[in-house]
């Protein structure tokens, strides 16, 4: 039985969606190691433009499956603490995936996006949210740290350091609305993912090369030195796509002609 499903709901969009909602769509190893491999799959799908992920039932993703965590693969032979490094290999791996991929991937947060759950929606490029979801940082109400899956490099990037600290300090609740006023997503819906299919469709509208590109510099500069140093590195993008294509002439020409551009890379 497989607890990931992907669909094709619209011409250049996949759905992604965590299926084992018995569990709130934890992240056992027989959930993260198949999506982390569909993810995969689909970056290599170049008919595929845009990528929704959400969860089936009432919540996003509930972080860790203390009951069932499932068993890790190819831990033969080796001790706990090993067994616990290759582990955590492996549910990073699904974070990283998510940044590698050539598509900008939104987050249909639909309930509640807890600990790991909370690191999967923040790796997202874009944060959508039902009424009903919730964020936590749950690990410190465990007696561990907060800090995992890059929770602590992500989330003071989309929120500021304090009120990260804050948030990840207390372990507490951040509502839809709060999300939605402190910048961590983009807007709250009822129609979750109509609304997630109209940001995508929007997207599909751009070019390959310039979507690709703009989520590429949108991570870059989260590690960038310096601002000279980062619009260099924009520069040396938007001179690609500038001088390899006739993207622009098109734009300037549909725009005269009152059409929807077409562009062909």
């Amino acid at each position: 039985m497989s607890f990931v499903r992907v669909e094709k709901p619209r011409d250049g969009v996949a759905l992604v969606t965590l299926d084992r909602p018995e569990r709130m769509n934890a992240m056992a190893f027989d959930v993260m190691i198949p999506l982390r491999e569909a993810l995969e799959e689909i970056s290599r799908d170049n008919d595929v433009r845009v990528v929704v992920l959400t969860g089936a039932g009432g919540a996003f993703c509930s972080g860790a499956d203390l009951e069932d965590p499932g068993r890790v693969p190819g831990i033969d032979g080796l001790t706990l603490p090993t067994i616990a490094l290759r582990s955590m290999e492996l549910l990073d791996e699904v974070i990283l995936t998510i940044r590698r991929m050539h598509q900008p991937v939104i987050a249909a947060v639909n309930g509640p996006a807890i600990g790991g759950g909370f690191c999967l929606a923040l790796v997202c490029d874009i944060r959508l949210a039902a009424p009903s979801a919730y964020f936590r940082a749950a690990g410190i109400s465990n007696g561990l740290t907060a800090s995992e899956l890059g929770i602590s490099y992500l989330l003071p990037r989309a929120v500021g350091n304090a009120r990260a600290a804050e948030i990840m300090l207390t372990g507490r609740d951040v509502t839809a609305d709060e999300a939605q006023r402190i910048g961590l997503v983009a807007s709250v819906t009822d129609n979750l993912l109509d609304d997630a299919y109209a940001v995508a469709e929007r997207i599909l509208g751009f070019s390959r090369p310039g979507v690709e590109l703009t989520k590429r510099m949108l991570w870059a500069s989260l590690d960038a030195a310096s601002l000279q140093g980062h619009m260099d590195h924009e520069g040396v993008a938007q001179l690609f796509v500038r001088l390899t294509t006739r993207n622009f002439e098109e734009a300037v020409a549909a725009r005269k002609e009152k059409r929807a551009p077409e562009f062909k890379d």
